[in-house]
């Protein structure tokens, strides 16, 4: 079997949902949730990820696996050079991506350090808040975080696809389930548990803002990697025939599961602490301590969850930076360059390093530096990915699936089951003409009430 190549079905799906769970799904969404409304986000997150999300996973699926090309010559084998703008959006989306998200993902290896140590155990909320903001804003501790979460996500990439990603995926994503139902059940059985429950899945419309329905949409691309070429990129490496709709449909469940778990988990142990569920990028290296301190043996579950979520973590950063490594090799291949594919990534992870570093710094050495809009140096490259990047990279692609890609390839890839024969002009009529509108609407009307109120 070849290196750049999946091995199964199976393994493609738990790499693919890999890649969508990660970070977006455990520590994006619960804390973007807290923030947006509760149960009326978690509405929006659900409807913009069946009726856009899917319909352009299964997108950007047909541009992967008909072409067998990666971001930046799938667009030109279909014909249409002048497209390959997306491919480039995705590469620069994931590389900018990475360079905050190792971030985080440093945050989670220091993390299981400090439970390895006993330093997390017997402490208060408050004092998870305290120890938190040491991590975060010590320059040392979090530059090193960063570099060891790059380093690993490097090793693995190097590996390939088949022995590094999908078999890391088929190990690790199953665990994380099982420790995420363990954690959901502990939760839940808290004094004041309900309360929680309450504010995940009960709607409040009045709390939904033009800001938080961009949230939701940013949410629901970013969970499931969309916009960015990385699920263009994974199914290029599809070799066999078969249903793209069905390993989309799979994807998207598990990462709503996940999602759902999240929520389940955090919001009841939030409430019944009596911590605020606005608390932001800290609510789950705050929270999820707090509830594994009065978990029999919670010390134990405690590091393993964050062993689990460091591995989620870094099946969506070998994601990004496959998407990099395999456009810039593929880029250069039509060159005739000498690069190897060994040398890009090296070279990509290393940049990816560089960039991240102020990003690493902006809870400590540079948090007093604002960018766009009062925001910091990490906080902008969170905005500019979410809510730029990716929906103006979902809006060209759906444009560009629906109108541009011969109807032909749509159906050839789509219709071969019976289901899909009859759920195709369901689909079509979303990618061209729902998912366009909409994204639109929602970029433009936020952009423009954004611009207005500086």
């Amino acid at each position: 079997m070849a290196q750049n190549s999946f091995a199964s079905k199976i393994g493609f799906i738990l790499a693919a949902a890999g890649s969508a769970i990660g970070l977006g799904a455990i520590w994006k969404f619960p804390y973007v949730t807290g923030t947006s409304g509760g149960g009326a986000f978690l509405l929006m997150f659900l409807a913009f990820t069946l009726l856009l999300g899917l319909p352009l996973l299964i997108g950007e699926f047909i541009v992967g696996r008909s072409t067998q090309k990666t971001a930046l010559l799938a667009f030109k084998k279909l014909g249409h050079g002048r497209w390959t703008i997306i491919g480039y959006l995705g590469v620069i989306a994931c590389f900018l991506l990475l360079s905050f998200y190792s971030v985080i993902g440093g945050w989670v290896l220091i993390y299981i350090g400090l439970g390895l140590s006993g330093t997390l155990s017997g402490r208060s909320a408050d004092e998870f808040g305290d120890v938190f903001g040491n991590v975060v804003s010590t320059p040392g501790i979090a530059v090193l975080g960063q570099f060891l979460f790059l380093l690993i996500t490097l090793l693995i990439v190097l590996r390939g696809v088949e022995a590094g990603i999908e078999r890391m995926s088929k190990i690790l994503m199953p665990l994380l389930f099982v420790s995420f139902l363990v954690l959901v059940v502990r939760s839940l059985t808290l004094d004041g548990a309900m309360e929680g429950v309450r504010f995940f899945l009960q709607p409040d419309f009045s709390a939904l803002t033009g800001e938080s329905v961009l949230f939701a949409l940013g949410q629901a691309f970013f969970s499931l990697s969309l916009g960015v070429a990385a699920m263009l990129t994974y199914a290029s490496y599809i070799k066999t025939k078969g249903t793209l709709n069905r390993s989309a449909n799979m994807i998207v469940l598990l990462n709503i599961a996940v999602s759902l778990l999240a929520g389940l988990a955090i919001f009841p142990a939030v409430f019944a602490s009596g911590l605020d569920p606005a608390e932001g990028p800290a609510l789950l290296f705050v929270v999820l301590p707090a509830v594994f301190n009065q978990v029999p043996l919670g010390g134990f579950f405690m590091v393993l969850f964050f062993l689990l979520f460091a591995f989620a973590s870094i099946t969506s950063s070998i994601a990004m930076l496959e998407v990099v490594v395999a456009g810039v090799t593929d880029r250069l291949n039509e060159k005739k360059s000498s690069w190897t594919k060994k040398q890009v990534t090296v070279t990509a992870a290393i940049l990816v390093f560089v960039v991240g570093v102020p990003s690493a710094l902006s809870f400590g050495l540079l948090s007093d530096v604002q960018l766009f809009n009062g925001l910091t140096f990490f906080d902008t490259m969170d905005y500019l990915v979410s809510y730029i990047l990716m929906p103006v990279g979902a809006l060209l692609t759906s444009i560009f699936v629906g109108y541009v890609v011969d109807q032909r390839i749509l159906k050839d890839e789509i219709q071969t089951s019976e289901p899909g024969k009859k759920l195709y002009p369901i689909w079509h009529a979303l990618i061209r003409y729902v998912i366009p509108v909409t994204v639109a609407i929602v970029m433009v009307s936020t952009w423009v009430t954004t611009l207005t109120a500086q």
